[in-house]
């Protein structure tokens, strides 16, 4: 996710990984707008928001049809360029981006199965996306993985909604999901993204 402003970061980890002879081969793929954070071309409020609050003036709550689009449309169409194991797909994504990874592990059947989940935007819409994963676990599922982490010098808020999801997921586990979180020592919300993927993709490969 946020490939126009977090796919060098990715690469850099899969790069470093690969050299080390940590991970196998991976093909990375980056999903963006042509357009930075800030730029009019870029939605990712919209497509990365599984759900709109009634007070919202910003055109949200679009995860639903996103995961559509993926799932049936640019991942078909990588696959056509590109040798894909379709059941061994993985989702890497920071903030914004990792709400909609925790919305497309909510969200069954889902394409992926490996999910990086860094420092994850859980506040958004009163926390809603709890609500979305408790729903899940009495639900059947494809076994998968998922690495969640923070960084320990971000927000008591980000710190804190992951400990929130630490506990629900061991009161509510997910069926057939082993998982891990992690607290990234001495780093923030920002400086967190490259250490979340190298010990992401480390831990979801190994």
């Amino acid at each position: 996710m946020d490939g126009d402003d977090q796919f060098e970061a990715a690469r850099e980890a899969a790069a470093e990984l690969r050299r080390a002879g940590a991970i196998p081969p991976l093909l990375l793929a980056g999903v963006g707008y042509g357009g930075s954070y800030r730029s009019p071309k870029n939605r990712r409020a919209r497509d990365y928001t599984p759900t709109r609050p009634a007070d919202e003036p910003m055109e949200t709550g679009g995860a639903p049809a996103f995961l559509e689009f993926l799932q049936e449309e640019l991942l078909p169409a990588l696959g056509r360029r590109y040798e894909i194991k379709p059941g061994d797909i993985a989702i890497v994504g920071h903030s914004l981006g990792s709400l909609f990874g925790l919305y497309a592990l909510s969200a069954p059947p889902s394409p992926f199965r490996r999910h990086l989940i860094s420092s994850p935007s859980i506040w958004w819409d009163n926390r809603s996306v709890l609500a979305l994963l408790a729903a899940a676990a009495g639900r059947p599922r494809t076994p998968a993985r998922a690495f969640f982490s923070v960084g320990a010098d971000d927000t008591p808020s980000m710190c804190g909604d992951l400990e929130l999801l630490e506990r629900q997921l061991a009161a509510k586990p997910l069926p057939n999901l082993e998982h891990v979180f992690v607290r990234l020592e001495g780093k923030d919300h920002y400086s967190a993204l490259p250490a979340a993927f190298r010990a992401g993709l480390r831990w979801l490969y190994s």
